[in-house]
């Protein structure tokens, strides 16, 4: 017994069930201005021990092979030294990090669409991805950033060019050493073909799980299991473990019907409903082996002008979410 006590308490990074201690992070959106380290406080308040970090590129359109990334007009946290800072700023505080840069079409259509016209464009856009790609696998290198997101919600681009891919991950292996991840829709998940490359399954987990106005967390459980079904399939495939590079639900009413929705109509809000489908998906996986916790959708800078019980979007800041998710956080850290 001395021996196994001794074990557990020489190691940082595992507990005493050969586990690695559950992500519990915030996907940190990044500020159009430079932040400070007081900016910091609210993630410390709830417990979380990672934040994902979020750098942008943007492309025209839907059929626009070029991305622009990196530049002046963006907002400060989107950029390059943004980002480092920031990273800067959560490391201070013992919070570590997952670099995820995202790309985003102008007018917000919907990333997975991204599909160009001919082999041409697609080899422009190839080699402008990878210079964005690069960049930051270079940044996540020079800060050793534990975990480097190669790319968010891309499937078409995926699925149509799985050599380009598998070449880019090698590329960016040549450079960044820590794992790594791609954060992939919740009803495409399982349609990547390069899962066995990387580190860990990533996915964005808005799946569908309830019909209700203002589900029960029975219900909402009970919504959970044939997707729950469905990534324990994928995972025994391919033996990597299962991360949510992104989840969360919005505080109104029907919220576990499409949680991917990010519409603006205001209205219906329902912060018992947020409250209860966050509550359902801890009881579901923060507690099994093959997952590692996961990056909650979205948490700004600004923390006492965001949110509130008015507020019908992502974030929990100033809900009765925030405290669920203190005492979650809390109390799971080090969970297997």
């Amino acid at each position: 017994m001395k021996k196994v006590f001794l074990l557990c308490i020489s190691t940082i990074f595992f507990n005493c069930s050969g586990q690695q201690p559950k992500i519990n992070g915030v996907s940190f959106v990044g500020s159009p201005k430079e932040i400070t380290a007081k900016t910091i406080d609210p993630v410390i308040e709830v417990n979380a021990n990672w934040a994902a970090v979020m750098p942008f590129g943007f492309v025209r359109n839907l059929e626009a092979p070029k991305v622009v990334f990196n530049i002046e007009r963006q907002w400060w946290g989107e950029r390059r030294d943004g980002a480092k800072r920031t990273i800067e700023l959560l490391n201070a505080r013992g919070i570590e990090v997952m670099l995820k840069p995202q790309i985003w079409v102008w007018q917000g259509e919907f990333t997975g669409n991204i599909n160009m016209n001919s082999e041409e464009d697609w080899t422009v856009l190839e080699k402008s991805y990878e210079e964005f790609i690069m960049l930051y696998a270079q940044l996540a290198k020079e800060m050793k950033v534990p975990i480097f997101c190669i790319g968010t919600e891309l499937h078409t681009f995926v699925q149509m060019r799985p050599k380009y891919w598998s070449k880019l991950i090698q590329n960016i292996r040549s450079v960044y050493k820590g794992k790594l991840t791609y954060a992939e829709n919740w009803d495409q998940f399982d349609k990547a073909p390069f899962w066995d490359q990387l580190d860990y399954i990533g996915i964005d987990a808005y799946f569908p799980v309830s019909e209700s106005q203002t589900p029960t967390i029975e219900e909402l459980q009970q919504g959970w299991q044939k997707h729950k079904g469905d990534i324990i399939a994928l995972h025994n495939k391919v033996k990597k473990p299962v991360l949510f590079t992104e989840y969360g639900y919005r505080s109104v009413h029907y919220t576990g019907k499409e949680p991917w929705d990010s519409g603006r109509a205001h209205g219906n809000v329902d912060l018992k409903a947020q409250e209860n489908a966050l509550t359902a998906l801890y009881h579901e996986f923060w507690q099994e082996p093959w997952f590692a916790g996961g990056f909650l959708w979205k948490w700004f800078h600004n923390h006492d002008e965001v949110g509130g019980k008015d507020n019908n979007r992502f974030t929990i800041q100033n809900k009765p979410s925030e405290k669920l998710i203190k005492e979650f956080y809390s109390t799971h850290t080090n969970e297997p």
